[in-house]
């Protein structure tokens, strides 16, 4: 007996050993791809200065989505000739609806695919009651502390005045890309981007096929990953879908001194909590996959280990990745209840009950896949389920990270910032780059610009702002990349 446990005891030795060196193999060799290192980054000569002071004058046009019919509007495009004239008599340019420009910049090869660079210059109003919390006035565009404070300066006339800076800059070098390049300025972003599909269907009738096109989407991201010293630039394929639900439950109502077993406020009541407590499937395939297998290679040994020996981990990486929501909605169509409705009156029985549910969708996903999952998770034929079809969209196919367009994309990130993470990723929100994408091979999503935690409650919040460094990297970034062009 003695004997058979020594050779068991061995056998365990072994095994442990042996997987132990598999698990050392696998994480020896998952790490990023070599950078040439660079010893100073790319610099256009443009003058920051003066782009910081147009940054400046762009902020204080009040181009707020919800009022079009503000004359700012027309005045910041007016602003835009008087600004950047060399790009003006340089591009020809279509003003489409929702007072969206459309610039053209003709290359030198008519051979080449053209490419689209995109921003948008309407903003999101100001919350009632939060202009107090301003350290500067949300229109004043000030510069103070090395920034430009204001509404749009990160969520994206910031990216706008970069790129105009650039090209402006450019032309009076001399230069003209090979490519035939083409600009456009979303004037309703923020409200759904008619503009942007005005300028698809512009490029649809004239046969225009567009080999890649760059919107805003993601950024350049500072210690903003749990874990992860290295900054990231997520160049994003893709974005979620939209789509809401609406639940819907009848009963005949009457005095809540005599209610039923089950009322219609209790019947939505229990739909929902059974749809928060069964997400919608999802996991580390497809762009999650290529996400997190990117992003791992950059974390310190210890989680290395455990990303690059998923057949051991993989179940502990995602219950781990989906106990947070901004990594839980990378793996997964999220699910989020936002609006609930009854009676008037705490005595009355609700003849009808509705819950509103709203589905950000991954690109594994359809809506008719959505509408399937609620249905049978809810398991209730007296729940009727509604969608506004019109204002849903699926999510926009995942583009390559494997194309011309990708690679120009990051090592202009790399040029302009220096060597840091780049990583494939999926926008979760909605961008103009929807419409855009339907005109392109490919369609990407970065801002060129760092940003760190705090900066995100500023994008659609209070103190909004845009560092002159930053202003400076984003020309940078589209200087490096027209170059290429």
């Amino acid at each position: 007996m003695k004997r058979i446990l020594l050779r068991l005891s061995a056998g365990l030795g072994l095994l442990i050993l042996g997987l132990v060196v598999v698990l050392a193999v696998n994480t020896l060799r998952y790490t990023p791809e070599a950078l040439n290192p660079r010893t100073e980054v790319f610099d256009l000569g443009a003058d920051i200065e003066q782009a910081a002071a147009d940054l400046s004058r762009a902020v204080q046009y009040q181009t707020v989505s919800t009022d079009m019919s503000h004359p700012d509007f027309e005045a910041f495009l007016r602003f835009l000739q008087d600004t950047y004239p060399a790009v003006h008599e340089t591009m020809s340019r279509e003003l489409l609806a929702r007072k969206t420009p459309l610039y053209k910049w003709q290359g030198s090869d008519p051979d080449l695919a053209p490419i689209l660079l995109a921003a948008h210059y309407d903003v999101v109003p100001i919350a009632p009651g939060s202009e107090d919390r301003w350290a500067h006035a949300p229109f004043s565009g000030t510069i103070a502390d090395d920034f430009v404070w204001g509404r749009g300066t990160l969520d994206d006339k910031g990216a706008a005045i970069a790129l105009l800076t650039a090209a402006e800059h450019m032309i009076n070098q001399g230069f003209t890309p090979k490519r035939t390049v083409y600009f456009s300025f979303g004037g309703d972003e923020e409200v759904g981007g008619l503009g942007a599909m005005a300028v698809t269907l512009n490029l649809n009738e004239q046969a225009v096929e567009l080999d890649w096109m760059l919107d805003e989407g993601s950024f350049v991201l500072d210690k903003i990953i749990p874990g992860l010293e290295q900054p990231v630039a997520s160049i994003n394929l893709s974005e979620k879908g939209y789509v809401t639900l609406e639940l819907i439950a009848k009963a005949e109502g009457g005095h809540s001194s005599m209610p039923p077993r089950v009322t219609a406020v209790g019947r939505i009541a229990r739909a929902v909590e059974r749809l928060q407590a069964n997400p919608v499937p999802g996991g580390l395939n497809g762009i999650s996959e290529e996400f997190f297998d990117a992003l791992g290679r950059h974390f310190p040994l210890g989680q290395r280990v455990v990303f690059a020996n998923r057949w051991l981990f993989n179940p502990v990486l995602e219950n781990l990745l989906a106990g947070s929501p901004s990594t839980d909605a990378m793996l997964r169509t999220t699910t989020a209840p936002t609006m609930l409705t009854g009676s008037s009156k705490a005595n009355v029985l609700a003849a009808e009950a509705t819950a509103a549910i709203n589905f950000r969708i991954h690109p594994r996903d359809s809506i008719e896949d959505i509408v399937e999952h609620v249905r049978s998770t809810i398991d209730d034929d007296k729940v009727e389920i509604r969608y506004d079809s019109a204002a849903s969209n699926p999510a926009s196919p995942v583009s390559s990270s494997e194309a011309e367009g990708y690679d120009q994309i990051k090592t202009s990130i790399l040029d302009a910032f220096g060597p840091l993470a780049t990583v494939p990723g999926l926008t979760i929100a909605a961008t103009d780059a929807r419409h855009y994408g339907k005109a392109a091979k490919d369609a990407y999503r970065i801002n060129p610009f760092k940003i760190t935690g705090s900066d995100l409650p500023r994008i659609h919040g209070t103190n909004e702002r845009l560092s002159i460094e930053n202003l400076e990297r984003g020309i940078n970034f589209y200087g490096a990349l027209l170059q290429k062009q």
